[in-house]
């Protein structure tokens, strides 16, 4: 009768062993679960923010084109262009629709594309550096060798090589404008490249 129990009981419930082994199963499946959900989330993190700075420059293109499109001589008088470099820019326009032309300086400064916009003020009128409102435009700039900014004359077909620096403004009748965006060089994607081209409105002799 004794034989009989014991062997009941020794065929009922789980051994020590079979415990530990499935709970080392289900941990490694929690942990697989857990590292894909992980995955997954960052990968959407990922996108999510690459369409995001995509959109952002894009829409920083939009208006850096408009800006620069109307550029033209400014509230005193002087030449439309001011200043032309690879990573900055700095011309006259008009981009609040009043009586004056705004002194707008788009610039590179450490890997964030800025601007610049200076009102004429006083009697007689001035554009005073110290006036100047700076706003961020495109952060995560990451063109190294490429230049932001490229400039051509009235010969530019399509295929002309830029103009070399120093330039001289006054036969700059076309900006392109180049951004290399990549907001963290550690993590994927790999850089985002935009690029538009202006023609300077006010200063065609082309036509």
């Amino acid at each position: 009768m004794n034989f009989f129990k014991n062997h009941h009981n020794s065929k009922s419930g789980f051994s020590v062993m079979e415990v530990l082994v499935s709970i080392f199963i289900l941990t490694l499946i929690g942990l697989a679960v857990s590292s894909f959900a992980k995955d997954i989330f960052s990968l959407n993190r990922i996108t999510s923010d690459s369409l995001t700075a995509q959109d952002e420059t894009r829409r920083a293109l939009k208006t850096m084109s408009a800006e620069i499109r109307t550029a033209s001589p400014s509230s005193l008088g002087a030449y439309a262009l001011a200043q032309s470099a690879t990573s900055s820019f700095t011309f006259y326009s008009n981009i609040d629709g009043d009586s004056f032309k705004e002194r707008v300086r788009y610039f590179l400064d450490g890997t964030t594309l800025k601007k610049g916009v200076i009102k004429p003020i006083g009697t007689p009128l001035t554009y005073s550096p110290a006036n100047e409102v700076i706003s961020e435009l495109i952060p995560g700039v990451a063109n190294a060798t490429t230049s932001i900014f490229s400039y051509y004359d009235k010969n530019y077909d399509g295929t002309t090589q830029a103009l070399i620096e120093p330039i001289d403004i006054a036969t700059v009748r076309l900006v392109k404008i180049t951004i290399v965006v990549d907001k963290d060089p550690q993590t994927p994607p790999s850089p985002m490249t935009l690029t538009t081209q202006i023609s300077i409105r006010n200063l065609k002799d082309n036509l």
